[in-house]
């Protein structure tokens, strides 16, 4: 039993390395979770995709399709891509996503990351508090872990955050997980700062520091920083 804890504790520090939050919430506990900002919000955006490119040579696309609502509630089908610097897949997501005319919204979604294996997740955002600036979120999701690595089992993991935007120019997050089955810990603190947008592209700056806990691994704070460049359509 030691043995599989090890060997899932190493194995998510590579997986995190490429999945923890640098952004809204690309991460491996996420956040396609994740209350995740690649799929927009229903009284922000209402373009059907994004391709984004990323400073530090990952990529992604995204596609967020109605399905059925009106001008207060509608439900959509979502799904993305993730690639790393080499242009080979990081992850693949897909899943049903709602969203409320106040801000409110949820995902179901499964993820499929060559490699690791899959997990299912569901995931709620709550508006706290919404006017022409501010703009204050609080999240949650819950994830089940499906390892493609003989003789681990499945596992979950669980998290929440929040997140701010002012004047949908600058914005700030927190959040933290738990995964029960190898009693890791994962805090993530984020920044962003847009620099120029259009109705069709946004160039952003972000910002990051990131840590986990184990009982075999600890680490420190680590800092993170990159460019990214998105086209809606």
């Amino acid at each position: 039993m030691f043995t599989k804890l090890f060997l899932v504790s190493v194995l998510l520090v590579g997986v995190n390395s490429r999945y923890l939050l640098v952004e809204e919430p690309g991460y491996y506990i996420e956040q396609y979770e994740e209350q995740p900002e690649q799929w927009g919000s229903s009284r922000v955006r209402r373009q059907a995709g994004a391709l984004t490119v990323n400073s530090d040579g990952t990529s992604g696309a995204a596609v967020k399709i109605p399905i059925t609502g009106n001008e207060n509630h509608k439900l959509s089908a979502i799904g993305s891509v993730d690639f790393n610097d080499r242009m080979k897949l990081g992850a693949a997501t897909a899943g049903l996503a709602y969203d409320n005319v106040n801000g409110h919204g949820a995902t179901l979604t499964n993820t499929h990351i060559p490699g690791f294996g899959d997990k299912m997740t569901a995931a709620g955002k709550v508006n706290l508090f919404h006017n022409d600036n501010h703009d204050l979120n609080a999240n949650a999701f819950a994830t089940r872990n499906m390892p493609s690595i003989p003789q681990v089992p499945n596992f979950n993991t669980v998290g929440a955050g929040v997140d701010y935007m002012f004047k949908d120019k600058i914005g700030a997050s927190a959040s933290a997980a738990h995964t029960d089955f190898i009693n890791r810990n994962d805090y993530s603190l984020g920044g962003k700062l847009n620099i120029f947008k259009t109705p069709t592209t946004s160039l952003d700056f972000n910002a990051g520091w990131k840590k986990f806990d184990t009982p075999f691994i600890k680490s420190s704070w680590e800092p993170s920083t990159s460019f990214s460049f998105s086209k809606y359509f």
